[in-house]
């Protein structure tokens, strides 16, 4: 059996963990809204329409923000469709995803849902097809007090009070050639720059993410980021990153280390913006939303599931309906450890999507709604993974892959929360053969022991939960697990994804 050992100390202190890195997304797309968050005519939904069922697998899930209306449907959406009396509101065409929207949730519904579900809003304005007008209305009707034409309309909607909304997405993937309003990067930078100094006239205190590249292999990654931020560097707080991952070509272990692909995409995109800074002799430092991720088999979007035809505009297609195995969890696991590795950058970040469209909860209409197996690694990571980053040394052993050369078996990240007297370890094993025993050394954590653990692993690295077998994929106990001296070891399964919990009285 192979062994690694990992050293932490307190004094390697990566940076505070923003609560908002566990965010999620919600996008009018397929049935994440429609028949996903939303069904009137469903046992468990409340008076607007909404599942309970949902919506407490969201609390579990503990998602702290949600990302929304889009993704590639907000740059052609006009947010006045969606207020006001349901019956009256227009049915458009949605040109991203070549369907029908009926706009039987906007604004106010959202508002709603999002405070059942526990977690802080974060919402994309369309600089597509719209600008700086059209985001500063949006603003004013959903952040001002009474006193003003569209915060009295929204008083009149039924909503007295602001819905607070803090963060904004200024525009969804201006770089890519199938956005709605495409556009180089040097004219965005100049449209987002002017659309932030508009708003902040409006509401200094708003929290502004800028469109970085949609994924690190468009070829104006890097040049983009520059660009953009040269014309709007003093305007915002956060550009965005968005990264999606699945196996090509049955290169299985280069797909278990997607996160090294995700750890240099941000190093790259934090480095080009401090390159920005210098060049701006700036004192500010901007953050990364990484507001979209996941594993999403988009070959399989490209193949089978992608809409065409101009007669063909259907309401909640079935689009994007990836159901997930135990090598994808391990996957999402390893992603989110990267998230937290970086946390002293990333502090925002939003797995895309939340309900049925690429993601860990799955609805039947008028039936079930299901964990699938990504959901675990997500919900443990987001209760545990609190307080700060601490960096982790490993030496070990190492994996070959195609894409990456040689790369550690073994990756890890811990969390301690000082004040809570509580810690973290989150490991995985990318090993598809070989069994680790992994001994972390804990220095300054003091006296810690062991609360609890669960490892994600299955003999089938295929397995699924379905709507017959909800809980076919879930963590068990790791009973490896010792502490001695301050340090922890465990034995980390193949194509595995763990979590220890502990107290840490240091």
């Amino acid at each position: 059996m192979s062994k690694a050992l990992i050293t932490v100390s307190t004094g390697a202190r990566i940076g505070a963990i923003d609560p908002r890195v566990y965010g999620s997304f919600v996008e009018h797309l397929g049935r994440c809204v429609y028949d996903g968050i939303y069904e009137p005519q469903h046992p468990t939904a409340d008076e607007q329409g909404f599942r309970e069922d949902v919506l407490a697998l969201v609390r579990e899930l503990g998602v702290t923000t949600v990302r929304y209306p889009g993704g590639n449907f907000v740059s052609g959406y006009r947010w006045e469709d969606g207020v006001g009396p349901r019956e009256q509101r227009p049915v458009r065409r949605d040109l991203a995803w070549h369907s029908t929207e009926t706009n039987e949730v906007g604004l106010h519904e959202f508002a709603h849902w999002n405070r059942k579900a526990g977690s802080e809003p974060m919402l994309a304005l369309n600089l597509g097809t719209r600008g700086e007008l059209e985001a500063l209305d949006l603003v004013e009707y959903t952040n001002l007090p009474a006193g003003s034409a569209l915060s009295d309309q929204r008083v009149a909607n039924g909503a007295q009070e602001g819905f607070g909304v803090r963060m904004w997405c200024l525009g969804n993937e201006m770089d890519g050639p199938w956005q709605l309003g495409h556009r180089d990067a040097v004219d965005y930078g100049k449209l987002a720059s002017r659309t932030a100094k508009a708003l902040r006239q409006l509401q200094p205190d708003l929290e502004l993410v800028v469109c970085g590249s949609s994924g690190a292999a468009m070829p104006t990654f890097g040049t983009w980021e520059r660009q953009v931020l040269e014309q709007s560097y003093d305007d915002v707080d956060f550009i965005s990153a968005h990264a999606y991952y699945e196996p090509h070509d049955g290169d299985v272990d280069s797909f278990l280390a997607s996160a090294v692909d995700m750890d240099r995409f941000i190093d790259v995109v934090a480095a080009t913006a401090d390159h920005v800074k210098a060049e701006k002799r700036s004192d500010k430092t901007i953050f990364i939303s990484f507001d979209e991720w996941n594993v999403w088999y988009l070959s399989r979007y490209e193949d089978v599931d992608k809409i065409t035809g101009d007669d063909d505009w259907p309401k909640a297609p079935r689009l994007l309906e990836d159901v997930y195995t135990v090598t994808d969890a391990v996957v999402v696991g390893s992603l989110l450890i990267s998230l937290l590795k970086h946390a002293d950058r990333v502090k925002s970040a939003s797995l895309a999507q939340l309900v049925n469209v690429i993601a860990p909860i799955m609805t039947e209409p008028g039936g079930s709604a299901w964990r699938q197996t990504t959901f675990h690694p997500f919900a443990i990571t987001a209760r545990l993974g609190r307080g700060e980053a601490l960096r982790a040394e490993i030496a070990g052993p190492t994996i070959p892959t195609k894409r990456f050369g040689d790369v550690s078996a073994v990756d890890a990240v811990v969390t301690r929360d000082a004040e809570a007297g509580t810690a973290a370890v989150f490991l995985v094993n990318r090993s598809r053969t070989e069994p680790i025993t992994v001994s972390v050394a804990l220095h300054g954590l003091g006296g810690v022991s062991i609360t609890e653990t669960a490892t994600l692993a299955d003999d089938d690295l295929e397995a699924v939960n379905t709507a017959a077998e909800p809980d076919r994929v879930t963590p068990s106990p790791n009973d490896s697990a010792t502490v001695s001296d301050g340090s922890l070891t465990i034995t980390l399964p193949p194509v595995s994804w763990t979590a220890v919990g502990l107290t840490a009285e240091g």
